[in-house]
């Protein structure tokens, strides 16, 4: 069960973040630079082989096409919360609309990347799975510290 839980948060550092990325600055040769960047960095921690990579990117290449209408549609429910949540005649009943399309949206992203870690785990191996741990349980705490930072920020 942990290394289901460890390979679809691979699949979703490597397709959220990286095509979110890709995604969001498209129209950018930097946004496309930076993918590989992200890519490149996380298999370098990982020690992924030539061929692991390989397979990686031509399963990801394989999904590009289900997760960019996936992708584009959660990227338009959070512009729509933010434009609810700013509305003149903002109520909690459009906030709440609004957010439950989000929450759609990140459900029907949830699926695709379970399809994709379906597809991911048989490409790594234990110990990259113990990196992989390791990588996001630092992360983890780079977002509490971030959120704890935030709310000591609102306080003072």
């Amino acid at each position: 069960m942990k290394n289901k839980f460890l390979l679809g948060s691979l699949a979703a550092v490597l397709a959220v973040g990286g095509f979110t990325i890709t995604h969001a600055l498209a129209a950018e040769k930097s946004g496309l630079a930076m993918h590989g960047k992200v890519f490149s960095r996380l298999a370098q921690r990982l020690e992924l082989t030539d061929t692991q990579k390989s397979d990686v990117k031509k399963i990801l290449s394989g999904e590009t096409e289900n997760l960019k209408p996936l992708l584009a549609t959660l990227v338009d429910a959070r512009k729509n919360l933010r434009a609810a949540i700013r509305a003149a005649d903002a109520n909690e009943s459009a906030v709440r609309a609004a957010s439950a399309k989000v929450a759609s949206a990140e459900a029907d992203l949830a699926v695709e990347r379970l399809k994709l870690f379906a597809k991911l785990s048989p490409i790594l191996t234990e110990e990259q799975r113990a990196k992989f741990s390791e990588l996001e349980s630092r992360m983890d705490g780079f977002k509490a510290a971030m959120v704890a930072r935030v709310g000591e920020g609102l306080a003072d």
